[in-house]
């Protein structure tokens, strides 16, 4: 069952959601989540995050956000959904998760219905659902990927990080091997490192698992993004002009302009509006 988030007045599948997610943590997954995430509202878009590391959520944390519920009280049945957003950046809707509830580290089907059914009643109002994942393997995380058309494995240089992503994308073929998988190389020196990693995990799964893979570019080192997770703040509201941000503004552009997929569920679809302007002149520094 997917993540029913579809528009009442508009086709199914005609909000965006992409799940974001890493076979290894500590690969800047929740940072590209919120860049991405307000990037995406420059661009006038309505965007949620929706953090579904349920039992270990930090993207409030990266926002500076104080919130007073979180989903655990969504899934218990405490809450509504909507009365558990609180505001980000650019009018960014954050949904956080709940931070050491073990019990929220395997969801019931009871919990996946009151997720979707909140994620419905919030749909008119949303053009991007961005979904954060937990990193790993879990059972959480890959039911999560199965409940989405879409999904975005972000990874760094580090050897240990690229075979945890092939990992993740061998279980994702075998659970649906029509799944659409994108990867996003993080911390890159330069578009030939970035390359490079990229390049090892499409031959592995086009030897081995026989799939594609599509590119989502790369996010480039920048001590831009160092500074802004200390003062808690997007790096490209904080820094608008470091190198980190135009490649945010280059994926932002990229996830606007995917065409729909085909069959049941959510899918990505364009966005009136983009595919000019500067994203699209700064793609040298960041495809």
């Amino acid at each position: 069952m997917s993540l029913q988030v579809a528009r009442p007045s508009e086709p199914a599948g005609s909000v965006v959601t992409l799940a974001v997610t890493s076979g290894k943590g500590g690969v800047g997954k929740t940072n590209v989540v919120v860049n991405l995430a307000v990037a995406l509202a420059r661009m006038r878009n309505r965007v949620a995050i929706l953090d579904a590391d349920f039992g270990l959520g930090n993207v409030d944390v990266l926002l500076g956000l104080a919130p007073r519920h979180h989903l655990g009280h969504v899934l218990s049945g405490e809450k509504a959904l909507r009365d558990i957003i609180v505001d980000g950046p650019l009018g960014v809707r954050i949904i956080p998760a709940s931070s050491g509830l073990r019990e929220l580290t395997a969801l019931a089907p009871a919990h996946w219905h009151r997720l979707n059914a909140g994620l419905a009643d919030l749909s008119p109002e949303l053009d991007f659902l961005l979904v954060d994942t937990g990193a790993g393997i879990s059972n959480n995380v890959v039911d999560m990927l199965m409940r989405v058309d879409r999904v975005l494995i972000v990874t760094s240089l580090e050897p240990t990080a690229v075979v945890d992503a092939y990992a993740l994308i061998k279980i994702l073929t075998l659970a649906d091997p029509g799944r659409d998988v994108g990867v996003l190389v993080n911390g890159a020196r330069d578009a030939a490192e970035a390359d490079l990693v990229y390049r090892q995990l499409e031959v592995a799964a086009t030897r081995f698992l026989q799939r594609p893979l599509s590119s989502y570019g790369f996010i480039v080192h920048d001590p831009a993004l160092r500074e802004s997770v200390l003062q808690q703040r997007p790096v490209v509201d904080l820094q608008p002009n470091a190198s980190a941000s135009r490649c945010f503004r280059l994926l932002a552009a990229r996830v606007a302009s995917l065409a729909p997929l085909g069959g049941p569920g959510l899918r990505l679809v364009p966005r009136r509006g983009v595919g000019s302007g500067p994203a699209d002149l700064e793609a040298p520094q960041c495809a």
